[in-house]
């Protein structure tokens, strides 16, 4: 039995080896780990993309699969709940570091099944909803840096894309501050800049060309 960690960034600016040490820090002990970097998780479905189509190859019954969120796996309602239910019915078990949830198929009870059911639509619900949130901040920080584009920029943010991505997706899915910035190695008052207007944190990435 082996535990495999898949990551996905969705930019080629970002990159996803943050992921395999946040799981590591979690105290996941990972023997292989995939990555698909530059990839977007509401256009391709995870059997598409170039190193999640390994996954449907290596993964056995027994097998853990271990993502930072089941945003990783996609940002698409179907996608996610159909991956989800075939790695279970192939009797992998998939493992989340944020929130510590565990979805597996052992369960034989009609309302346990329910309930894990109804949890995993719910995240990846959410997964969608969060990615198109993101993309409507993205639009409005372009908006701003162009209206700004021959004026004052302000001052340069003091965090990466891929740090602001990560800080972004944790503050949605409601993790702590301390953990967000344990993870991103940022301060909390930024964590908190980018909590009270993802919008213009986003903006000022974009006027910066960041």
């Amino acid at each position: 039995m082996a535990t495999i960690l898949y990551g996905r960034v969705s930019t080629i600016e970002q990159t996803s080896d943050h992921q395999l040490t946040q799981a590591r820090a979690a105290g996941f002990k990972i023997d292989d780990a995939v990555f698909d970097n530059g990839t977007s998780g509401v256009s391709t479905r995870l059997v598409e993309r170039p190193e999640g189509r390994r996954l449907f190859d290596k993964l056995r019954a027994g097998d853990v699969l271990v993502v930072r969120w089941v945003d990783r796996l996609g940002r698409n309602y179907d996608d996610v709940v159909g991956t989800i239910r075939e790695f279970m019915q192939r009797g992998v078990i998939i493992k989340t570091v944020i929130n510590s949830m565990t979805f597996d198929g052992a369960t034989k009870d009609p309302i346990q099944k329910a309930v894990r059911d109804a949890l995993i639509a719910f995240m990846a619900a959410t997964a969608q909803a969060q990615a198109e949130a993101t993309k409507a901040a993205q639009r409005a920080g372009i908006d701003h840096a162009k209206a700004n584009s021959q004026g004052y920029r302000g001052r340069k943010p003091s965090y990466s894309r891929d740090q602001f991505a990560t800080a972004r997706d944790m503050l949605i899915q409601n993790a702590a501050i301390s953990q967000i910035a344990n993870a991103t190695k940022l301060s909390r008052q930024t964590i908190y800049r980018i909590k009270d207007d993802p919008a213009a944190a986003e903006a000022a990435l974009a006027t910066w060309g960041a």
